[in-house]
């Protein structure tokens, strides 16, 4: 992420110092914009860790491990300002994050999918010429939740996450900007226990109960924004 950083502040000011410093504030209306993001996923699973200790075979008394070890996140964004206010856009993203369980392998979760939503955005005249867009937003859309186990096998759910996604966006030229963004998504997968037959091979399996795992969490993102002008191009003088 460290190196994502600087290449947006090199890339930046290359394009800055490329061109003459403009006095004109490009409006958000008409305005469209392409971000790619990485950062981190950060999620809980209580519910689920609970709900594996307490099957057959896999009880744990105490020191029980409910290790979720951050995972990586990333997302592109294809963004268009219908009004000033008021921002559609599509998310395609994938996240995956570990579980790491006693006496039991490796759960290794994969969310991947498209989002569709609203932003509600303002513009700022702070910090550089062109000013800071902060916005707020909620999204949803088709997503695959991807579950693998080792020596268990793998199952796959299609889900729709909502998402609630806050952040802003600097704009550090009329085409170039940086952005940071979080987001809390709200998705449910399901583990390939479930698909386990019983240990006598007859019978109810004991798996079949065992409770879902969050496919969403805490997402935080940082990434470079190209944003397309208007046209034809709109501007408001800076006084």
């Amino acid at each position: 992420m460290r190196g994502l950083v600087i290449f947006a502040l090199l890339l930046a000011a290359a394009t800055a110092s490329a061109q003459e410093e403009s006095e004109e504030l490009v409006p958000l209306n008409g305005v469209g914009r392409i971000t790619v993001q990485g950062g981190v996923r950060l999620s809980s699973n209580n519910t689920f860790f609970d709900s594996f200790y307490a099957l057959p075979g896999f009880e744990c008394s105490e020191g029980c491990s409910r290790e979720t070890p951050a995972g990586p996140f990333a997302t592109a964004t294809f963004g268009y300002s219908v009004s000033d206010f008021i921002e559609v856009g599509i998310d395609l993203f994938y996240t995956h994050q570990q579980l790491r369980l006693t006496n039991a392998p490796l759960h290794t979760n994969i969310t991947y999918g498209a989002l569709v939503g609203l932003r509600f955005q303002g513009l700022l005249e702070i910090l550089t010429p062109q000013g800071v867009v902060p916005f707020i937003g909620l999204e949803t859309g088709p997503a695959l939740a991807y579950s693998l186990v080792e020596g268990v096998g793998r199952r796959e759910s299609i889900v729709q996450p909502w998402v609630g996604t806050v952040g802003a966006t600097v704009r550090l030229s009329s085409h170039w900007a940086l952005t940071a963004e979080y987001r809390l998504a709200f998705a449910r997968g399901q583990s390939p226990y479930r698909n386990k037959p019983p240990p006598s091979g007859v019978g109810d399996s004991p798996y079949k109960n065992l409770a879902s795992y969050n496919a969403g969490g805490n997402w935080f993102a940082l990434g470079v924004t190209y944003l397309l002008a208007p046209d034809p191009v709109r501007t408001v003088r800076m006084p």
